[in-house]
C-alpha cells in the first residue's frame, strides 16, 4: 500500500529546473532511499514533500492511517509544513536544527504541541487538564530520549551536546510528532565510521519498533545499501533508477552519474 506517492512534480526556480518530473511511490512500511549527486535536487524533493515549497507543477499524496485502522489519501502538494506534519509526516534536516539554547528535553517536548487538547488559557491558570497534557508530554519525551540514549543528558543544553548525540536529538524531535512517515534529510553526515554503524541499527530499530515508514536521503552508500528496501536516484533533478539496492549498484546510468563517463570509451 502506497503511503506516498508524487506524480510528475516539477519545482522551477526562474529558468531552473531543480526537481523534473518526479515520480515517487513510498510503500507503508518501507525504508527507501533517495540518492545522487550533490545538487541533484534532493533537499528540493524533500522541500516539495513537506510544504515547504509549493510544486510547480505534479502533485504530493499522502496517505495516512486514522485510529480505526482506515486509510485515506490527501493530496497535499502546497500545503502548509505544519499542517503536512498534523497529517503524521515528520522530518529532519541536513543541517541540524535544534534550539541550541534550550534543553534536551525542551527540544523535544516543543514537538508535542501538535498533540496539546486543552487551550491557552488552561496552560497559564494551571488547570488539571493542562497540568495532565504537560506530565504526559514529558513522559513521552523522556521515553524518546531514553530511546535515543539521550536521558542522562535531558537537562543539558542543546548546543552543549557533540555532533552525533545532536543527530539524535534531532530525530527524537521528529518522533514526538507521531509521524507515520519520518524524512531523514542526510542524517550520517559529519558522523564518524562507529557512530555511522551506530545510526544503522538505530534506523533499522526506530522503523521495526514505532512502525514507521522511513524516506531518507543519504551519501553514505554502505548506509543506504544495508538498510532499504528501495533505493530512488537523482541526477540534475531527474530520476535515472530506481529499484533493489542489487539492482541500483549495477545500473549502468547509475555508475556513469557518480562517476562519469569517460570519453574515449564513448567515441
Amino acid at each position: 500500500m502506497s503511503v506516498l506517492k508524487t506524480e510528475n512534480v516539477i519545482m522551477q526556480f526562474g529558468g531552473v529546473v531543480a526537481v523534473n518530473d518526479l515520480n515517487l511511490d513510498i510503500q507503508k512500511g518501507e525504508l527507501a532511499a533517495l540518492i545522487g549527486p550533490n545538487g541533484a535536487g534532493k533537499t528540493t524533493a524533500f522541500n516539495v514533500i513537506t510544504g515547504v515549497y509549493t510544486p510547480t507543477s505534479g502533485t504530493v499524496h499522502f496517505s495516512p492511517t486514522d485510529k480505526s485502522g482506515s486509510v485515506k489519501e490527501v493530496d497535499i502538494s502546497g500545503k502548509r509544513p505544519d499542517k503536512i506534519t498534523a497529517l503524521g509526516i515528520a522530518r529532519t534536516f541536513q543541517n541540524i536544527r535544534l534550539f541550541s539554547d534550550l534543553s534536551v528535553l525542551e527540544n523535544v517536548m516543543i514537538a508535542t504541541h501538535l498533540n496539546i487538547d486543552y487551550s491557552f488559557l488552561s496552560a497559564m491558570l494551571r488547570m488539571p487538564k493542562a497540568r495532565k497534557g504537560e506530565r504526559l508530554a514529558k513522559e513521552k519525551c523522556e521515553f524518546l530520549l531514553e530511546r535515543m540514549g539521550l536521558i542522562d543528558l535531558k537537562a543539558e543544553k542543546a548546543s552543549s551536546l557533540p555532533y552525533g548525540q545532536q543527530r539524535h536529538l534531532e530525530i527524537a524531535r521528529a518522533l514526538a510528532t507521531d509521524p507515520q512517515l519520518l524524512l531523514l534529510d542526510e542524517p550520517a553526515a559529519g558522523m564518524n565510521p562507529q557512530e555511522t554503524d551506530e545510526l544503522t541499527d538505530l534506523i533499522f530499530k526506530l522503523k521495526t519498533d514505532f512502525d514507521l515508514t522511513i524516506f531518507m536521503i543519504e551519501h553514505h552508500m554502505d548506509l543506504v545499501m544495508e538498510i532499504s528496501d528501495h533505493i530512488y536516484v537523482l541526477d540534475f533533478g531527474c530520476t535515472i533508477a530506481h529499484g533493489t539496492p542489487d539492482e541500483i549498484q549495477n545500473d549502468q546510468k547509475v555508475i556513469e552519474a557518480y562517476l562519469g563517463v569517460d570519453d574515449d570509451v564513448e567515441n
